[in-house]
């Protein structure tokens, strides 16, 4: 990493390639980064310099070293410097199953704003914003994903609104989804599979996941396009494996949840090495 100390002259962006359930990132940005976009994992993130702006639920927001970037699944945001000095930045990705796995099916924590400022949140997403080229054992990210996901509980406050949900039927949903990529996948084949009526499943896995049954379908497929690239896969033949009807609609898709388009994310990884 010693090579990217001093500010670059090209936006890069690092993908960790150590074993683990996690996405991690670290990522550096002149002027603009990110169009409006959508996860449907949790962003947690570190500003470790300059100014890192977004637009986040109608604000403008602005991450800056000593607060922790906390955006949930699902919301629209964008990302740009916020000074002509540009911004350096850690991200992890949590997908939502991992931390209902620990708070055994509860509405997921909404952190106000994106940002916050508390030192229990801070603390607990320390090893998941640490560099990138550094692994985490299988116990210490289990550790680590406990106390982020109690962090995250105690930080977003009580929820308001659905708090009865089944979420053993939507985990059911889940992993006939995760079983069954190369399906048409329909709400009657979940209600099927989940035991549960198609609406009421949706609205819960909505409150338990952080996203829509179809988004979460073509979240995965987009997981696996993007493995397909990184293997060395042509975009086409990477769009056709990963269960896309054709490049253009895979890309609308790819936009839409990383804010560029997949021949762009590329050349940041490139720019990296």
């Amino acid at each position: 990493m010693d090579k990217k100390q001093n500010q670059p002259v090209t936006d890069w962006v690092i993908r960790s390639t150590q074993p683990g359930s996690v996405e991690r990132i670290e990522a550096w940005f002149g002027s603009h980064g990110y169009d409006p976009h959508r996860h449907d994992t949790y962003s947690i993130g570190r500003t470790l310099a300059g100014v890192q702006s977004f637009h986040y639920k109608g604000s403008l927001c602005h991450g800056v070293p000593g607060n922790t970037l906390a955006l949930h699944p699902d919301e629209l945001h964008d990302g740009m410097a916020g000074t002509e000095s540009g911004f350096r930045y850690r991200m992890a990705y949590v997908d939502p199953a991992l931390i209902q796995n620990i708070l055994g099916g509860q509405p997921l924590p909404f952190i106000t704003g994106g940002l916050s400022n508390d030192p229990r949140l801070y603390h607990a997403s320390e090893a998941f914003v640490q560099a990138v080229d550094k692994p985490l054992e299988m116990l210490e990210e289990q550790d680590a994903l406990y106390d982020l996901a109690m962090a995250l509980r105690a930080v977003g406050g009580k929820h308001v609104g659905r708090t009865h949900l089944d979420y053993r039927s939507a985990e059911r949903a889940r992993a006939f989804i995760m079983e069954h990529l190369h399906l048409n996948i329909t709400l009657e084949m979940l209600e099927h599979a989940s035991g549960r009526e198609r609406w009421s499943l949706s609205r819960d896995f909505r409150a338990l996941y952080g996203t829509s049954p179809y988004r979460f379908v073509t979240q995965r497929r987009l997981d696996r396009f993007r493995r397909l690239l990184l293997a060395g896969f042509k975009l086409v033949d990477a769009t056709l494996a990963a269960g896309f009807h054709d490049q253009s609609h895979m890309t609308r898709h790819f936009k839409r949840c990383y804010g560029v388009s997949p021949v762009r994310w590329l050349e940041r990884l490139r720019a990296a090495r």
